[in-house]
């Protein structure tokens, strides 16, 4: 993987809803020109997490508004808590006060739940209105602003309200990278990390040699390193849009994960990274009992995510969760949305590098990885 990329631009595939990923430095000042073949002399209402009214939001206010007929915009507040029924139907209120029509576009700027909440608002606001991702977190900027999905979480469960509601651009500017706390980049990294271990080994062994200067936001690896995981996932959601089989393979490490964001009650002691980076591990844990992978693969993968500064076990996430009853976790698993005629899907390593979807994974095999039980 070449080093030199300074900027660039991936492409998403979908024909007529194909639409570009541009990764670099100081991109939001640069909205206006990147974004003005499709944002041009149209009411761009910015949706923003409230933490950044005093960061990121004034420069792209000034820079959308060289371009916008008429520019709004409206916050959240930080947190997994955002993602919910409650702030989604005040953020539909806030919306719809505005005045807006069908011809309005919203500008998503911030993390993953940012993300996901403005996607499924531009989902439904009128029946489906245009967006654009500008996302601020390294976890958003190489995943959950690619491809697609939107939504909220239940109290069923992660994620179980939502659709599939492609941006028209995502804005990954990685200069908005240096504003984050390092738990959260870590929590990035984790996804980074699982884009190696579903089906690309030779960027585990470029992170394992070069995650220490991802961490450290180097841009002469950071830029390459995201363009990497877009492109990975451009190529997966070209595939398989809906998730109907192949982009399961995104949800390495994320049905341990989820069961254990569940069990936090989504109060944001748990970064969803950090959850995923225990659940890749118990993926890996849950593979070396079914004899797919093996144990030097098991030991690589937990010793590169605990030199991260990442939780490998779930007693990592809190005390809470490692007190948790096992039989508990595993009920969470079967309200995932991936959850198919009552049976877990599961994501199985076959090594680093090779993942599969599996729906037959016998649910005591399951419980013993929980328990901490060794093949």
């Amino acid at each position: 993987m070449t080093t030199d990329l300074m900027q660039t631009c991936v492409e998403v595939g979908l024909g007529h809803r194909s639409y570009p990923i541009h990764i670099g430095t100081d991109l939001i000042s640069e909205a206006d020109k990147l974004l003005n073949d499709i944002a041009a002399d149209r009411h761009l209402v910015v949706i923003a997490d409230a933490a950044l009214t005093g960061t990121h939001l004034p420069g792209l206010m000034d820079s959308l508004g060289r371009i916008a007929s008429r520019l709004d915009a409206v916050t959240v507040p930080s947190g997994e808590s955002s993602k919910s029924l409650s702030q989604y139907s005040r953020l539909m209120e806030n919306l719809l006060a505005l005045g807006v029509d069908r011809k309005v576009m919203l500008v998503a700027l911030g993390g993953g739940v940012l993300g996901d909440l403005a996607g499924f608002a531009a989902a439904s606001l009128l029946r489906g209105v245009d967006f654009i991702q500008i996302p601020t977190t390294l976890l958003a900027q190489i995943d959950s602003s690619v491809g697609g999905k939107t939504g909220i979480n239940a109290a069923a469960g992660k994620n179980l309200i939502g659709a599939f509601h492609q941006p028209r651009a995502v804005l990954a500017d990685t200069k908005t990278l240096a504003t984050l706390p390092i738990r959260d980049m870590r929590a990035g990294y984790a996804e980074m990390v699982k884009y190696g271990l579903l089906g690309d080994s030779e960027f585990f062994i470029w992170l394992e040699e070069n995650g220490e200067a991802v961490l450290g936001l180097d841009p002469a690896v950071m830029i390459p390193a995201v363009a990497q995981c877009c492109r990975a996932k451009a190529r997966i959601v070209e595939e398989d849009e809906r998730e109907s089989g192949r982009r399961a393979l995104l949800n390495l490490g994320h049905t341990f994960g989820h069961a254990y964001e569940a069990e936090a009650g989504y109060d944001g002691s748990v970064l969803h990274g950090e959850a995923v980076a225990a659940g890749m591990v118990d993926a890996f844990r849950l593979g070396l009992r079914l004899g797919t992978c093996s144990r030097d693969d098991l030991d690589r993968v937990e010793a590169h995510l605990s030199s991260a500064g990442l939780p490998t076990h779930r007693s990592q996430l809190s005390n809470r969760l490692g007190e948790a009853d096992p039989a508990r976790l595993r009920d969470h698993m079967k309200k995932d949305k991936k959850a198919s005629a009552g049976n877990i899907v599961f994501i199985i390593p076959h090594g680093i590098g090779d993942a599969r979807v599996d729906a037959t994974v016998d649910p005591e095999e399951v419980l013993a990885v929980l328990k901490g039980d060794n093949p």
